[in-house]
């Protein structure tokens, strides 16, 4: 039986995920969290939810 994937609350649009694992991880991908306010990981199904308190935009390039 397949065990639910990990939600992960963030405060930023921008995180990186390598599956939380060490050697059982996989390789360092970062993700941007959508207008939907959440992003899924390609690799391991992990689920990044924008807090309601995160601060969005202002930052620079």
């Amino acid at each position: 039986m397949a065990q639910a994937p990990e939600t992960i609350v963030v405060e930023t649009t921008r995180v990186g995920c390598d599956g939380g694992g060490g050697a059982l991880g996989h390789p360092l991908v970062y993700l941007t969290v959508g207008q939907e306010g959440r992003v899924d990981c390609p690799y391991c199904s992990r689920r990044y939810v924008l807090s309601e308190t995160a601060k969005v935009g202002g930052h620079g390039h």
